[in-house]
């Protein structure tokens, strides 16, 4: 059975709060995973240590933040990538770090999207939207993908 989850992979409290805020607003049923590390990230995408049990599938998105304890975000998204059952989950970087460095190294890494976290509440929520319409609710996963691991 498919995993409609969403990854939220956030250090910040705040951010977390706040993206969580924006889905419910506006009316996401999926569920949202939030983990505060890369390494958390990881251990739920290979269901090993606290996530050991959880169900097969992967998620639907994983949205990453890069400057977080532990793995960061790029070292996240180099595993993913690199792994051929992990490779077609979409990651969506979502930081604050507007440097072209960690733009270039995402893409290169294959990132889906690259977007940089907005200031301003309102502004903050219009992309949660926009991100979580399009990646939830539009995008097309591969079939066969999503029921590997």
């Amino acid at each position: 059975m498919e995993t409609r989850e969403i990854l939220l992979a956030e250090d910040d409290p705040k951010d977390i709060e706040l993206t969580l805020t924006a889905l419910e607003q506006h009316n996401l049923a999926n569920k949202v995973v939030s983990v505060r590390d890369g390494a958390k990230a990881l251990d739920y995408l290979y269901r090993r240590g606290d996530y050991s049990d959880r169900p097969v599938g992967h998620p639907l998105v994983v949205f990453l933040d890069l400057k977080m304890p532990k793995v960061d975000g790029l070292e996240v998204l180099r595993q993913v990538k690199a792994d051929p059952v992990l490779k077609t989950i979409p990651v969506v970087v979502f930081t604050s770090s507007c440097q072209d460095q960690d733009i270039v190294e995402s893409y290169h890494l294959g990132v889906n999207a690259y977007v940089v976290k907005p200031v301003a509440f309102d502004k903050f929520v219009e992309v949660i939207k926009r991100l979580s319409l399009f990646w939830v609710l539009t995008n097309e996963p591969p079939s066969g993908a999503v029921n590997r691991r």
